[in-house]
């Protein structure tokens, strides 16, 4: 027996794969925003957004569309991208996962003011878009 033979591919380890394990650490980690006191916007587009649907449980596929204006933190992209895809196993609606995207950024890096738009791929016949709006206030 070759050792490659010996050698288990990926698809028949069950141990958990360095993506998933990032993915599953995932957290949004921010940096100080390079350029602060100037109002600026940030746009952001993560096109393969998946959740499952809480009473079907069938996949759920969207455009994430966040555009914020930093406030003192700026929000570290490949995070993002971690925290954005340890949806693909969350049994969680369109409503509350757009709106629990806006709750963790705004947690994250406290915005002067930012938007999360989902624009879910049709299912059914129905096509859903979600938006919602945090705006820092003025002290």
């Amino acid at each position: 027996m070759s050792q490659s033979d010996r050698v288990a591919s990926p698809e028949q380890s069950s141990e958990v794969k360095y993506g998933e394990r990032l993915i599953a650490e995932g957290e949004l980690i921010t940096f100080p925003n390079p350029r602060p006191g100037r109002k600026y916007d940030i746009s952001i587009t993560l096109p393969e957004f998946t959740c499952k649907c809480p009473f079907s449980g069938y996949p759920d596929f969207a455009t994430i569309y966040i555009t914020y204006s930093p406030d003192e933190r700026v929000v570290e992209l490949k995070a993002l991208k971690l925290y954005i895809n340890s949806y693909r196993d969350r049994y969680i609606s369109h409503e509350e996962s757009v709106n629990q995207i806006l709750d963790d950024f705004v947690a994250a890096c406290d915005p002067l003011d930012v938007s999360v738009k989902g624009d879910f791929t049709p299912r059914g016949n129905v096509h859903t878009v979600i938006e919602v709006r945090h705006q820092k206030e003025s002290s």
